[in-house]
C-alpha cells in the first residue's frame, strides 16, 4: 500500500511538471479567426457537462478568473480514430483546473448571455487531449443556489463573483492612489515597520511578546509616529498602503487589522492636506465609478454644528432631518414628561413618512415594537415624545405643545399631514462623542422608513469635512486614552495641534474648551479618514502630555523618541489616514467592510478558515515567560 501511495503521488508530480503551458486565454478567443483552424492549448476550470450522447459532449471550459468560457466539443472518435480525450472528459468532475488541447472551429452564435460569465459566442474548442491538474473533491457540492460559509472562504470567492470584483475593485483603487501620489504629486511610499512599541496613543494595541523575558513589540495602531519621524528626516511627502492593528471591539466597519491610505506633508498645513485628498477622491470617483460633478471644494461644517443639526459628527446630510432646539419654546410639564433631566436640551426632528397620518401610525408603532427601538426606549436621559401631525385633530395632533408652541414648530418645520415629529431630551452639556442620542434615532427611523418602503433611499455622494473638534474629550471606561489623570483625554491622539492661538491660551487655562486642528472627510454618514496638523515642537508636545493630559513620567518615557526627533529641528506637518477597506465598501455600495476583504475577520476576531486566533501551547508559553491566569 506504501509504495501504491508513494507510485501515485510520483504520478501526480510528473503530472503537474508536465503541464503544458498555455498558448491562449480564454478571453483572447474572440480575437481568433475561428475559421482558420488552429490549435491552441487552454488554462482554466471545467463547467457542467452536457452529453448529448454517449459519442458527443459539451463542457463550457472557465477562464482562469472566471470571467469568460468557451465551449468545449469532445466526440468520440476523432479523424475516423478513438479518442481518448472524451472517456478523460466524462471522468473529470466540474470545477477540476485542467489543460486542454484542441482545434479552433467556428459557431453559430448563442442568444445573449444574462449570467456573470461572458461566453465566447462565435468560437468552440473541438478538444483533441485534456489533462486534470487536480480533481474537484466528491464531497463538496455544488449548485447555482450553494452558499459557502465563511470557513470555506476559498470556496465563497470562488463562487461568488461580487467578490471577486470588490477584490479587482480594491486593486485598482490601490493602483490609482499610487499613481496620484507618487507620480502625479511627488509622494514618496515607504513602508514603516509593523513590530512597533507600545505607547499610549488612544486605542488598545496587540502585543508580541519576544523571547527576551518581559519584552515585547506592539503592533502599530497607525503608522503615526513614524510619518512624523519621517518628516523631520527631510523627506517632504510620503504615503503607505499600511497595514494597522487594534484590539477593540467589533462592528461591521471594524477588524481587528486593517489597510489605511497613510500620508504626511511637511511645511505644510491641514488645508495643504485636504486639497491634497479632494483631488484625490476625485480622481477615484470619476474613473472607477464615473462620477464627475462632485463639489470644488468640498464643503465644510464644524463638529459643533454637525453634533448640533444631524446629531453626529459622520452626519449623512441626504436625508434632511436637521436637528433643532425647541425647549425654549414647550411647556415646563411637557419638559417635564420627556424625561428625568433637570433644564435639559430639548430638540426636535420630523421625518416625512406618509401623506395619510394613519400610515404614518403603522409605522411608529412597528417601529417601536421592533428591537431597533429598544435603546432608544432605555435611554436614561428620557425616551423620545413621537407625534404624528394630522390636521383633523386638535392643534393638528400637537396639543401638548400648546397653541403659540404648535405655530412655531409648524413653521419650523414646514409640517404636512402625515410628517412624523420627535421630541428628545439630553443633559445641556457640551458636546462629545460621536453622536447623541436624537441623532441615533434619526438613522434608526430613516433606515426603518426605507425597509418599509415609506422613503426612497438616498442617492449619490454628499462629500463634506467636519472641522474643529475639540483638542480633549473626558475620560470614560470604554476607550484606554492616554492613561493620564487630568481627567481628559486626547479626542483623537496626543499629537494634535491647537487650531488657533486662542485655543494655545485655553491650554493654559481650560483645556476642555480646545480645539484641534483636526478634519474627517465624512461621505453619505461614513467617516473615510481623519487627519490634523501636528505638533511639531518638543517642549508643547511634552507640555501637552505632561501638564494637560497628565501622564505619568513613565508613560512620558515611551515617548522619549518622538520628542528627541521633534527637538532635531522637526518642520511643521500635516497628515491624514484614509480607512482604506472603509473607502472601497463606500464606492461599492456594501454594508461591510468584509465585503472587500479577501480573508476577513468574523465578529468575534477570527478567521474563521484558518481557525485563528489558536491556543498557545505550553512550550510557547515558556519560549516567550508567558503564564496564564486562571
Amino acid at each position: 500500500m506504501y509504495v501504491h501511495l508513494c507510485h501515485s503521488l510520483y504520478l501526480k508530480l510528473i503530472h503537474q511538471v508536465n503541464v503544458p503551458a498555455a498558448t491562449h486565454e480564454i478571453k483572447d478567443l474572440s480575437e481568433v479567426d475561428p475559421s482558420a483552424g488552429i490549435e491552441v492549448i487552454l488554462h482554466g476550470y471545467l463547467g457542467t457537462r452536457s452529453q448529448l450522447s454517449k459519442n458527443l459532449s459539451f463542457v463550457p471550459l472557465l477562464s482562469k478568473d472566471l470571467s469568460y468560457s468557451v465551449q468545449i466539443l469532445s466526440t468520440a472518435k476523432s479523424q475516423g480514430q478513438a479518442n481518448a480525450a472524451h472517456g478523460t472528459l466524462n471522468s473529470i468532475r466540474a470545477g477540476s483546473p485542467v489543460a486542454i488541447r484542441g482545434t479552433v472551429k467556428p459557431r453559430e452564435p448563442s442568444k445573449q448571455d444574462l449570467g456573470e460569465i461572458k461566453k465566447i459566442k462565435n468560437t468552440e474548442i473541438e478538444m483533441i487531449e485534456i489533462q486534470c491538474l487536480n480533481a474537484f473533491p466528491k464531497d463538496i457540492i455544488v449548485t447555482e443556489d450553494t452558499k459557502f460559509p465563511a470557513e470555506q472562504r476559498h470556496l465563497q470567492i470562488r463562487s461568488e463573483k461580487s467578490i471577486r470584483d470588490a477584490l479587482a475593485f480594491r486593486a485598482k483603487a490601490a493602483s490609482i492612489c499610487r499613481d496620484q501620489l507618487g507620480t502625479q504629486q511627488d509622494f514618496i511610499e515607504i513602508e514603516t515597520p509593523l513590530l512597533f512599541k507600545s505607547t499610549p496613543e488612544g486605542a488598545r494595541e496587540f502585543l508580541v511578546p519576544t523571547r527576551t523575558k518581559g519584552q515585547a513589540y506592539a503592533l502599530p495602531q497607525s503608522p503615526q509616529q513614524y510619518k512624523q519621524i519621517l518628516m523631520a528626516s527631510g523627506i517632504p511627502k510620503y504615503f503607505q498602503i499600511a497595514r494597522c492593528f487594534r484590539d477593540e471591539d467589533l462592528r461591521a466597519d471594524r477588524q481587528p487589522e486593517f489597510t489605511q491610505l497613510d500620508l504626511e506633508m511637511s511645511f505644510a498645513t491641514g488645508e495643504d492636506v485636504m486639497r491634497c485628498i479632494e483631488t484625490l477622491l476625485k480622481r477615484l470617483w470619476a474613473e472607477l465609478l464615473g462620477v464627475e460633478a462632485l463639489p470644488s471644494p468640498f464643503p465644510r461644517m464644524t463638529y459643533e454644528d454637525a453634533m448640533s443639526i444631524y446629531g453626529s459628527d459622520k452626519p449623512d446630510v441626504r436625508l434632511g432631518m436637521k436637528i433643532s432646539r425647541i425647549g425654549h419654546l414647550l411647556p415646563v410639564d411637557l419638559i417635564n414628561k420627556i424625561g428625568p433631566l433637570t433644564d435639559p436640551i430639548v430638540e426636535v426632528m420630523k421625518l416625512q413618512v406618509s401623506d395619510h397620518p394613519g400610515e404614518t401610525r403603522q409605522f411608529v408603532s412597528a417601529f417601536m415594537d421592533s428591537p431597533d427601538a429598544v435603546p432608544f426606549l432605555e435611554n436614561k436621559e428620557g425616551q423620545p415624545g413621537i407625534f404624528i401631525y394630522d390636521h383633523r385633530k386638535p392643534l393638528s395632533g400637537l396639543q401638548v405643545f400648546g397653541f403659540e408652541a404648535t405655530e412655531r414648530v409648524e413653521e419650523l418645520l414646514d409640517l404636512q399631514d402625515g410628517d412624523l415629529v420627535v421630541l428628545q431630551a439630553r443633559k445641556d452639556a457640551p458636546f462629545s462623542g460621536g453622536s447623541t442620542p436624537v441623532g441615533n434615532l434619526r438613522l434608526a427611523l430613516h433606515r426603518a422608513a426605507v425597509a418599509q418602503g415609506y422613503v426612497s433611499a438616498p442617492e449619490g455622494f454628499k462629500f463634506l469635512w467636519i472641522t474643529d473638534f475639540p483638542l480633549f474629550s473626558p475620560t470614560n471606561d470604554v476607550d484606554p486614552g492616554q492613561g493620564g489623570s487630568a481627567g481628559l483625554s486626547s479626542t483623537h491622539h496626543p499629537f494634535t495641534a491647537p487650531k488657533s492661538v486662542e485655543d494655545v491660551e485655553y491650554l493654559l487655562t481650560d483645556p476642555s474648551r480646545v480645539k484641534g486642528e483636526h478634519y474627517d472627510i465624512v461621505v453619505n454618514g461614513v467617516e473615510l479618514g481623519g487627519g490634523s496638523r501636528r505638533i511639531h515642537d518638543a517642549q508643547v508636545q511634552e507640555f501637552i502630555m505632561r501638564d494637560v493630559l497628565k501622564m505619568t513620567e513613565e508613560r512620558m518615557q515611551d515617548f522619549r523618541h518622538l520628542l528627541e526627533v521633534l527637538r532635531a529641528g522637526c518642520p511643521p506637518h500635516a497628515g491624514i489616514a484614509l480607512g482604506f477597506d472603509r473607502l472601497i465598501a463606500v464606492m461599492l455600495g456594501r454594508e461591510s467592510v468584509r465585503d472587500v476583504i479577501a480573508f476577513p475577520k468574523s465578529g468575534k476576531g477570527e478567521d474563521l478558515l484558518v481557525k485563528s486566533p489558536n491556543a498557545m501551547t505550553e512550550e510557547q508559553l515558556e519560549t516567550y515567560h508567558l503564564v496564564l491566569k486562571a
